[in-house]
């Protein structure tokens, strides 16, 4: 995952509490409750982590398909 070192707006250090957020919200906890215990207070702050997404999980189709057709290519060229 890549989340940002910093907020955008304000450029509070983030990233350091980010696994943290997900083990806790993984665990099944409120994340409310977990941006308070971590003292992330403001809304843009809290905004960079409640948004933030896995994007290789939705990558990975895509890079998977690409390789079936190079496959299928170099089968068809044989």
């Amino acid at each position: 995952m890549l989340i940002p070192v910093r907020c955008f707006t304000c450029g509070n250090l983030i990233a350091d509490k980010y696994d943290d957020y997900q083990n806790s919200v993984k665990s099944g906890e409120d994340p409310a409750k977990i941006l308070d215990s971590l003292d992330i207070t403001r809304y843009c702050c809290r905004r960079m982590l409640l948004t933030s997404l896995e994007t290789i999980q939705q990558i990975i189709p895509f890079y998977e398909a690409i390789q079936r057709r190079h496959q299928e290519v170099q089968s068809e060229l044989e």
